[in-house]
């Protein structure tokens, strides 16, 4: 839990710098933006990856996401529109629909597929990776479905909505709560000329992500399809003003400081850990018939 979230905002953190993600695909040719890189792990620590998909062409998404391995991490996927079937190596299977979320812990390990139930029409939302703390990379892998309804929200005298996946934001608990990196995640909605105050732990990471409209945070102009690092200065809390009617998300959280070493789906401490993860699946180790027989 985020003791800041309950105090009253003292120094609002400034935008460091904006980047803007890279088009490229994924899967089985999933057309998607990476906007969190591997060159931005360390800043941005305990967060490894985010990935932003908003599609209308069936071609740019039909293939979805065939089966695939992950060890050492966490993947959150938040849906804004479209269906997304899910299934893994643990028997876990579950539909990810609209303003719904999939919260993953990977662990020592699993092989999961993610494959889109439609054929036409608008697939949008978003991947998200947390890392694991070196103690959990080898937890047993674990699986939660978090429909729209199960997501808390609230709107503010502003008419701002705002969903509290993870974390907390003025009292309201958000669908997840994590210890060790302790993750803020909330979808805001803004009206045009509204502002949103949300607070943050001083020592933690923080970025936005605009998915809609233009944002103001302090002195810098936030565009759709923009990522703002917040600045590092002690700063308990964060602004967002809306130049037009706008979306965004706001991630924050606890640093691991801890070596990361990722190759492909494999995020550990060590290259030999590393190396230890493709031999283990090469071997089966993260098969159905394997898992059930632990």
């Amino acid at each position: 839990m985020n003791d800041a979230t309950s105090k009253p905002a003292q120094h609002e953190r400034t935008v460091e710098r904006l980047v803007q993600g890279i088009q490229t695909s994924d899967g089985a040719g999933v057309r998607l933006t990476r906007v969190l890189t591997q060159n931005l792990q360390r800043r941005l620590d305990p967060f490894l990856m985010l990935d932003a998909f908003r599609n209308d062409n069936p071609d740019d998404y039909i293939g979805g996401f065939p089966d695939h391995p992950h060890r050492g991490f966490e993947t959150v996927t938040y849906m804004l529109a479209g269906r997304m079937r899910h299934r893994d190596s643990t028997g876990h299977e579950g539909l990810l629909g609209p303003g719904g979320a999939q919260w993953m812990t990977a662990g020592s390990g699993l092989i999961h597929s993610e494959l889109p139930e439609q054929e036409q029409g608008l697939m949008e939302g978003f991947q998200l990776w947390l890392n694991l703390p070196a103690a959990n990379k080898m937890l047993a892998p674990s699986y939660r479905d978090i429909p729209s309804a199960a997501i808390p929200e609230f709107t503010t005298g502003e008419g701002v909505l705002v969903r509290v996946i993870a974390g907390e934001s003025h009292g309201t608990a958000g669908a997840v709560q994590r210890p060790h990196t302790e993750p803020l995640l909330l979808d805001v909605h803004l009206p045009q000329g509204s502002q949103f105050v949300q607070a943050l732990n001083p020592g933690h990471n923080a970025f936005t992500y605009t998915y809609r409209g233009t944002v103001d945070i302090g002195d810098t102009a936030v565009p759709d399809h923009n990522l703002a690092i917040l600045s590092n200065d002690g700063g308990d809390s964060v602004r967002v003003l809306a130049r037009s009617d706008a979306r965004l998300l706001i991630v924050a959280g606890q640093p691991l400081n801890e070596p990361i070493v990722q190759r492909g789906p494999f995020v550990m401490n060590t290259a030999q850990q590393i190396e230890q993860a493709f031999s283990d699946y090469q071997a089966g180790v993260f098969d159905a018939a394997h898992i059930q027989a632990l």
